[in-house]
């Protein structure tokens, strides 16, 4: 009993000791974590209750509840038809649907559905080894789980994206029934618009992976995927979307076409992959979507400005920063290529014991065979923008980064810099600092 509680007691500290290190000591650059605000956690805080609650059943063509297997499902199913509504309005479509419990799970549901609305198990996805996330690949759920024949876009190393023009070649070739975009290292937006008729030509539905640009999107900038292309956008809701854990499928539902799709999309989410949908989450996702349709043009337009300017400020101070030509990035993120530096595996480490934390990256030129070492390095900015980072800021930012990267400095030394510096950023801005906050601007509304 006694090793028992001491586990415990282990547990706990383990637990706070964590709280303090990456709220208050550590800078966050990783690209795929977002930031709750203050309001979206208390709303997290006063869901406790549903965290243990179930909500199986059916969804209509709308996102709303049509039928559950429990009871107690009144404000339950309340709950998440208002939820599905603000998702919906705040990125202009007709259908969504929340149940999922990540962006991986979105993706599961969304081709699963989409391979059997056409019969057809051939995807083109972007190539893994060129920024591809891993559930899109034949390694990941895609072809292991669900067993789908991935055929790979031409991507242009130079550009950083894909040619569309030789993808197009391959498509007609493949005739696939699903064509997937996004992806983990996403610096540019994808040619959709360029795509669109050679999908229609082939009869391919096509899905947008967003979980690293939707809170880019919901802010304006970046791309516009429906009006691009896209009939689907599958997401997490955690990362440029500062919301709570969990995933997002959006579409339109628009044509006998798109019925047949979400139908089958929604059979994938249940009875096929979901049971507790984690309904504690939906209240605090409602309020992270009211701050962006309020602060995300604003935040969205900071994040990315900021992203280009350490892109700029590490390249003007010897870092090779990919697509200098292009301007580094118009998303949230940069890439960097540390390969002179002792490689990304080397690098990232150095900077997680200066309490700077990112990490590394296979680029799209690196040896396929040795992941664990890539000379990349992918560095996010929306975590910083929320805390207030500002042009000098993240300049400054840059110049801990170099010291450790060129080795002037220890990072013993350089993590008591960073532990100084984020001390002056302890407030997160564009979102509310209290639940009552949003509620006031609602009533005065």
């Amino acid at each position: 009993m006694e090793e028992f509680l001491n586990l415990v007691q282990k547990l706990v500290d383990a637990s706070q000791r964590h709280e303090n290190y990456r709220d208050l000591e550590c800078i966050n650059l990783i690209a795929s974590e977002g930031l709750k605000s203050p309001a979206v956690r208390q709303m997290l805080s006063l869901s406790s209750d549903l965290e243990g609650r179930y909500a199986e059943g059916e969804n209509d063509f709308k996102g709303h509840v049509k039928k559950r297997y429990y009871q107690g499902q009144e404000y339950i199913t309340a709950i998440e038809d208002h939820t599905t509504d603000l998702i919906k309005r705040l990125f202009g479509c007709s259908w969504a649907d929340l149940r999922l419990v990540s962006g991986t799970h979105a993706n599961l549901a969304t081709f699963k559905g989409l391979s059997m609305a056409t019969k057809n198990r051939k995807m083109v996805v972007t190539p893994l080894s060129c920024g591809a996330h891993i559930s899109h690949d034949y390694a990941g759920l895609a072809g292991s789980v669900l067993g789908l024949e991935n055929i790979n876009h031409v991507y242009d190393v130079d550009e950083f994206n894909i040619d569309p023009d030789k993808s197009a070649d391959v498509i007609r070739a493949a005739k696939p029934g699903i064509i997937t975009f996004g992806g983990s290292l996403f610096l540019f937006p994808h040619p959709l618009n360029e795509l669109k008729t050679v999908a229609n030509e082939v009869g391919a539905y096509v899905a947008y992976d967003a979980s690293h640009v939707l809170g880019l999107i919901a802010g304006g900038v970046f791309q516009d995927p429906f009006s691009e292309g896209a009939d689907f956008i599958t997401s997490s809701t955690h990362k440029t979307f500062p919301g709570p854990q969990g995933g997002v499928i959006l579409g339109n539902c628009s044509s006998k076409r798109m019925e047949k799709a979400i139908k089958s999309i929604q059979f994938a989410i249940f009875p096929l992959s979901t049971s507790n949908t984690h309904l504690g989450r939906l209240p605090a996702v409602g309020i992270a979507a009211l701050e962006m349709k309020i602060f995300g043009a604003e935040l969205a337009k900071r994040t990315v400005e900021n992203a280009q300017t350490a892109g700029q400020y590490l390249y003007e101070n010897g870092i090779n920063v990919v697509c200098e030509a292009k301007g580094f990035t118009k998303s949230h993120q940069i890439a960097v290529d540390v390969g002179e530096f002792q490689g990304g595996k080397k690098v990232a480490h150095q900077l997680e014991a200066a309490n700077i934390i990112l990490n590394k990256n296979l680029l799209p030129y690196n040896d396929q065979d040795n992941r664990d070492n890539p000379s990349g390095l992918r560095i996010g900015f929306q975590d910083v923008t929320r805390r207030g980072f500002g042009k000098g800021d993240i300049k400054h930012l840059c110049d801990l980064i170099l010291k450790v990267i060129t080795g002037k400095n220890a990072p013993s030394e350089v993590r008591e810099m960073v532990i100084a510096m984020k001390r002056e950023f302890n407030e997160v801005k564009y979102g509310f600092q209290s639940l009552e906050e949003a509620l006031n601007l609602i009533k005065r509304t």
